[in-house]
């Protein structure tokens, strides 16, 4: 691509930083146009790292980087700026320059796609992953930041920027962008404000889409009134197209879009049909304005908390115009994204979900109980969650305690829980601490609830298979402690 006209001292009023070392380009470099990490910057690329030391300055300058942007300089960085003639900006918000870059990167190389930011505690991957087929399934280029693990939905680091950079410089212009975007998001106890508006505003998409809003982020954020504020931002930074919103959800539904922006609203509740995208579970059908599309034999999800995913996925890509006809052949062809109610065995039925907040684990495990057999038993299989600290986990716990209630109070079945601290699975980030650990069978022991804690993920999965029955439904749930699952499994049958 070509080189721009930004000059460095442009750039560092837009993003409110402060210059250190050379007032210009390293060894006058023009500007790439691309914002990239420190491992991977080339020639006129611009770095973004939220903290870098002395020896980042001389990589930076060794790969003949533009320039370095960070909030937090550590060691002697600033003085092997200053020695080695290398530009460094130094902001307060790191999040200000990362939106920037988005920004850039859209309003100089992608001006004319079509574009769609969607948040929410839960929902948002399956929305946006289902949203992307859809519209690749009909042959139009379109890009997606999501991935399994939801890793690439932030203003920590450039990675929104850096993939629509290569994604057309490798394969042309995009019709569509669909971006996750993190409703909370921040490290330890420092919450980024305005995260989810920052990035919503830097995007500028013509539709946005809202899926729930509940606890999660504990130690972000410490009530529910938090996280409506920070997810409410994308409503906020939408400045054309249209809103949608999840009616069943008392906090979202209340939500008002900017002057000019259209509101509508997916739903389980038929009385909700007209003008909105609904399901009406007396019958099992898709109504989108009170026209039937889709029947539940056609759809990829059967269970409640995913049929309202593909509600706001269908709401979305018809917003986007995309033709109905395009939009039934992707809702029926569509594959669940890893670890999303993915089904790994038959008998027993085991299926996998990256269940990791309260409202997460009781709509996951509610579903699995729906689908038991007459003769069969649930198995649960929670990964506790790892350094994510004492008010997160106990909520968990509190979740697992009102589900296992509620079916057992429905039908006298036992639940089999069994837990796992993944001590065998985990890095050094995600390591359980005795507190945690300690606050999430406490919760379980206060209400009574029998379980069985192993240490290691690998055991809790030999205690499973060995005593499950073939008619019986096993849930595998969690984050990090629970992705490589499916793998040990692989190898165990």
């Amino acid at each position: 691509m070509s080189d721009f006209n930004l000059s460095i001292d442009e750039l560092a009023e837009a993003i409110g930083g402060k210059i250190i070392g050379s007032d210009d380009y390293n060894c006058g470099y023009s500007f790439s146009g691309k914002f990239d990490f420190l491992a991977h910057a080339k020639r006129g690329d611009i770095v973004i790292r939220h903290k870098i030391n002395g020896k980042g300055i001389e990589i930076a300058k060794a790969n003949e980087a533009a320039a370095i942007i960070t909030q937090n300089p550590l060691e002697n960085a600033l003085e092997n700026a200053e020695q080695l003639n290398f530009p460094v900006i130094v902001v307060e918000r790191i999040e200000i320059a990362n939106s920037f870059a988005i920004k850039w990167v859209f309003d100089h190389f992608d001006k004319d796609s079509k574009r769609v930011a969607i948040t929410g505690t839960n929902g948002k991957s399956t929305t946006s992953h289902m949203i992307c087929h859809i519209i690749k399934n009909s042959g139009a280029h379109v890009l997606t930041n999501t991935d399994a693990r939801s890793e690439f939905n932030t203003l920590i680091d450039p990675m929104v920027s850096k993939m629509i950079y290569e994604e057309v410089e490798e394969n042309g212009p995009l019709d569509y962008a669909v971006i996750e975007v993190s409703e909370v998001q921040g490290w330890l106890d420092h919450v980024m404000r305005d995260h989810a508006y920052l990035m919503t505003s830097a995007i500028n998409p013509d539709v946005g889409i809202i899926t729930n809003v509940t606890m999660d982020h504990i130690g972000l954020v410490n009530s529910i009134d938090d996280v409506l504020r920070e997810t409410s931002g994308l409503a906020r930074g939408l400045k054309k197209g249209t809103l949608i919103l999840n009616k069943d959800d008392v906090n979202v539904s209340q939500i008002k879009p900017n002057d000019g922006v259209n509101r509508i609203f997916f739903s389980m509740d038929k009385d909700n049909a007209t003008h909105n995208v609904v399901f009406d579970t007396d019958n099992e059908v898709v109504l989108v304005d009170n026209v039937e599309i889709l029947t539940i034999d056609d759809l990829p999800f059967k269970t409640n908390h995913f049929i309202q995913n593909t509600l706001a996925a269908i709401a979305g890509t018809l917003s986007l115009g995309v033709p109905l006809s395009v939009v039934v052949d992707g809702v029926k062809t569509y594959r669940p994204l890893k670890r999303r109610f993915v089904k790994l065995n038959e008998h027993p039925e085991i299926y996998d979900d990256f269940a990791h907040n309260p409202d997460g684990i009781k709509s996951t495990v509610y579903a699995g109980y729906k689908l038991l057999s007459d003769k069969g038993h649930l198995w649960i299989v929670n990964a506790i969650r790892g350094s994510r600290g004492e008010t997160l986990n106990g909520l968990n716990a509190d979740a697992l305690v009102e589900v296992i209630t509620r079916i057992h109070d429905e039908d006298g079945r036992k639940v089999n829980l069994v837990l796992s601290s993944s001590e065998d699975v985990v890095d050094h980030l995600n390591i359980v601490k005795d507190s945690e650990r300690e606050i999430f069978l406490s919760k379980l022991d206060d209400a009574d609830i029998e379980y069985t804690h192993f240490e290691h993920l690998k055991d809790a999965l030999v205690n499973v298979l060995n005593n499950a029955d073939v008619n019986d439904t096993i849930l595998l749930l969690g984050a990090q402690g629970m992705d490589p699952a499916e793998k040990i499994l692989k190898n165990m049958m």
